[in-house]
This record gives structure tokens, sequence and C-alpha cells, in this order.
């Protein structure tokens, strides 16, 4: 049973979110699923070396809610199996956070309270005006959160999909622009998902990436 999602950045590295981390104390990486019930033969488990859970990280408010985890043994990419692009901070919050929409994905729960998904799911969500998302919450967003998700449909995030990617197409390419964060309850009316903006953490990430690979 998956808990949290996850993105692949590399060869070795995930991209997940630091309350996951809490959660468990060993876990592994599964990568290429797309049916949990089904063994398709493009999948490939990985053990965990070590992870990196960001040092500000506070668990109260989901403040620097980010980590990397670092694999024992490499991805080996294939058309199932792909990284998403880590994007320079300028180009993710000039040009990509100002497109209509990213896209979220994961097996986390159908509804507020359901079952977790079998197959993978995707869902197109709009970025939301600041403004807009902080009015929402009572909660605080931080100036390294973003909103994303729909005021009155049903389509959001879920629990179970934590840690997993916002990505934002930009020609051909997707990068990485979230962390799966937290919301209050699911597609709730007025609400929205609230995502880790990765913009703010590149360099941490490359620091990481570059010095314990």
């Amino acid at each position: 049973m998956g808990f949290c999602g996850g993105t692949i950045l590399s060869e070795y590295f995930i991209l997940s979110a630091a309350h996951c981390m809490n959660q468990t104390r060993s876990f592994y990486v599964i990568v290429g699923e797309f049916d949990r019930d089904a063994k398709e033969g493009t999948e490939s488990v990985h053990n965990v070396d070590e992870v990196f859970t960001h040092r500000y990280y506070v668990p109260e408010t989901y403040h620097n809610d980010i980590a990397l985890i670092k694999l024992r043994t490499p991805i080996r990419f294939t058309p199932f199996i792909v990284p998403a692009c880590l994007p320079l901070r300028e180009f993710a919050e000039d040009v990509l956070m100002r497109q209509e929409e990213g896209m979220v994905s994961g097996f986390g729960r159908v509804r507020e309270g359901g079952r977790q998904a079998t197959l993978l799911q995707r869902l197109s969500v709009p970025y939301v005006d600041r403004a807009v998302c902080i009015e929402s919450s009572q909660f605080k967003i931080t100036q390294r959160m973003f909103c994303a998700g729909y005021d009155m449909e049903s389509k959001d995030a879920c629990q179970g999909d934590s840690g997993g990617p916002h990505v934002t197409q930009f020609g051909e390419t997707w990068f990485v622009t979230g962390v799966v964060s937290w919301g209050e309850g699911c597609a709730r009316e007025g609400k929205y998902g609230v995502y880790t903006q990765v913009s703010k953490y590149v360099g941490w990430i490359r620091y990481v990436m570059t010095k314990f690979l």
C-alpha cells in the first residue's frame, strides 16, 4: 500500500514532501507503476539509500514541506519511466507559474474519505491567484507555497497524493513546479490544494543532488 507520491528528478533522486518522511521508518520506491493490482512489467522497485528532509521543515504549518530521496540503485529510464525537468527559478516564476494550469498525479484517494485509486490518476489544476488563495484559508499560506485547483468543481489532489508531482508543460517539456503538500479536506467548495513551490528550493535541490550523488 503506497502512502505518498514523488517526482523522479534523476536516476538516483526522487522529490517528495517532508511530511511523508515522518510516516514510516523504512520504505521503498516503485517507479513505472500504472495499475497497482496488475503486474505490468514496466515497474521497478528501489531501496532507499538516504532521505534529505529540508532542515527548516515545520510539521505544524507545513512550512518547507519538501524532501529528497536518494535511491540505492539507479533508475533505468524507459518510455514508461521518465524524469521531470527541474526549472531555473526565474523561468519557473516568470513563465511556468504564469501558465493557466499545471498537472497533478497520484494514487491517492478518489474522494475525501474514499478508497485509494488502483489506477494512476492525473488532473489538470488551474493556478490560483495568490490573494484568492490566502483569502480561502484560515491557515497561513507562506511565500513558499501556492494554491491550485477548482473553486466549485469536485476535482482535487487527496490523501495519498502527498509528495507527488505538480508539473507544468512548456512546449513539449514537463517541468516540476510543485509538491503536493496539504489541503482542507479534498475538493471542498471554496478550498484549494496547497503545494510547496519548487522554484524557491531549486538551489537546495541542486546542492543536495550534487553533494550526495
